[in-house]
């Protein structure tokens, strides 16, 4: 399976690197070489990480995308569990039954063999110490980028410009389906809060940007002028709720220079995205999160969202063994977000089944209350035992008396089972999502 249109460019803009096909033959051939495996690989964003996914695509070699700044003791435990063959982008001595070269480990007794049908292999969104593994059909991979190109409109005109970890299910779908559009992508990694970044948009001619809620919260602070930027022309949305009020505002600032703003939904287990929200009907269907795309359907069980298409995984693997799996679902994914459908089929997303806290013995929807307080800025909430955390972006002591207080009045409860606090700056994972481990770690 072959991704890389022959017109499709992929440039590194700190050192104008461009990739070449003849990278990515060298990547198949030297994946061809190995005996049967997965590999795992270290994925900055970076033209020779690029290359190594593309070449084990063609050359059918399953591989597993990982942020490079795993913690070593993480990235051994997933060794121990998965025995890959091959481990790219690593530095410092193996562990046993590995022994290195250059800046590889290949696995020395004979790895788990996998299912023909496997290509890729993604952490669950949010996985910190001991994730599982969402494993990805090559089919799954190819209709979900040619559904997104056909979903938004992507043609060879087209550069994006990299805002999310190559790692991440978002950000990849984003080289991905550029890529088989025969579209420019172009690798960035400083973000959108620095200078480099909006002088590569313009260096570029950049038209589409990529953004998960938390960047879209950053850019409205940086007073985000797509005038400033003539060759922008689409913003794209995914990684969570973005607060209606934002995307409003959004879709206005986009629509003066005709421009457009997709409001999407997806998940890793999904290959990336399932839903599109069409500009055109952002004003009549606000907080929606769109159509199912091209092949896919939605349907609402006992509350809960399930979608129904060729891009859903296989199913999740915990050990070697799961590798070997086929497809457990059978292209039915159950989401464990909450839901209903309009009448239109329009999807309206209402909550998580598991971010559910207790307040004195009662239920409450923690994405509920942060859409509650999203005026407040950027706010997380997290369970605790019988009572809330709730975490306000730049609050002080008197302004999170007063959130506790609004918040009291909104959930009917007295404030004593509400803790609300200020903090700096919410973690983030290399995702751009909010950390909640490291939220509940510190309470």
């Amino acid at each position: 399976m072959n991704l890389l249109h022959p017109r499709a460019r992929v440039i590194d803009d700190a050192t104008g690197e461009v990739l070449h096909s003849a990278q990515v033959d060298a990547a198949a051939a030297s994946f061809e070489k190995l005996p049967p495996g997965v590999v795992f690989a270290l994925t900055p964003t970076e033209i020779g990480a690029v290359a190594r996914y593309l070449g084990a695509l063609v050359a059918g070699r399953p591989i597993a995308l990982l942020d490079p700044d795993l913690d070593r003791s993480v990235l051994l435990a997933l060794l121990e569990r998965f025995a890959p063959v091959q481990v790219t982008g690593v530095t410092g001595a193996p562990p046993d039954g590995y022994r290195a070269d250059a800046d590889t480990w290949l696995r020395e007794t004979p790895a788990a063999e996998p299912h023909p049908e496997l290509a890729l292999l993604l952490t669950t969104s949010g996985s910190t110490g001991n994730p599982k593994l969402v494993r990805l059909s090559r089919s799954a991979v190819l209709t979900n980028a040619a559904a997104i190109g056909d979903s938004l409109g992507i043609s060879g005109d087209d550069v994006a410009l990299t805002t999310l970890p190559l790692f991440y299910t978002y950000g990849l779908s984003v080289l991905s389906s550029h890529l088989l559009r025969g579209a420019t992508v172009v690798l960035e990694r400083g973000g959108i809060l620095q200078r480099d970044f909006w002088t590569a948009v313009g260096t570029h001619g950049v038209t589409t940007l990529a953004g998960v809620p938390y960047q879209y919260e950053m850019l409205r602070r940086l007073r985000f002028d797509p005038a400033a930027h003539p060759s922008l022309r689409t913003l794209t949305q995914a990684g969570g709720r973005l607060r209606p009020e934002l995307v409003e505002d959004f879709a206005h600032r986009m629509a003066s220079v005709d421009g457009r703003l997709f409001v999407m939904y997806g998940q890793t287990e999904a290959t990336a995205r399932m839903a599109v929200l069409p500009p055109d009907r952002i004003a009549d269907k606000l907080g929606s999160a769109g159509l199912p795309i091209p092949g896919g359907s939605f349907a609402v069980a006992d509350g809960e969202v399930v979608y129904t298409g060729p891009n859903v995984m296989l199913g999740y693997a915990e050990s070697a063994a799961d590798l070997a799996r086929g497809d457990d679902l059978g292209g039915v994914l159950r989401t464990g977000d909450l839901g209903r459908l309009d009448d239109e089929g329009f999807l309206f997303l209402t909550g998580r089944l598991k971010r559910i806290g207790k307040v004195f013995g009662v239920r409450v929807n923690l994405d509920d209350v942060e859409r509650t307080l999203a005026a407040h800025g950027a706010v997380a909430a997290i369970a605790g035992d019988d009572k809330l955390h709730v975490f306000v972006e730049g609050a002080d002591a008197a302004r999170a008396r007063s959130v506790r207080g609004e918040l009291a009045g909104f959930l009917g409860t007295h404030f004593t089972g509400l803790d609300v606090r200020g903090i700096d700056a919410l973690p983030l994972l290399p995702t751009g999502k909010i950390d909640y481990r490291s939220l509940e770690a510190s309470v």
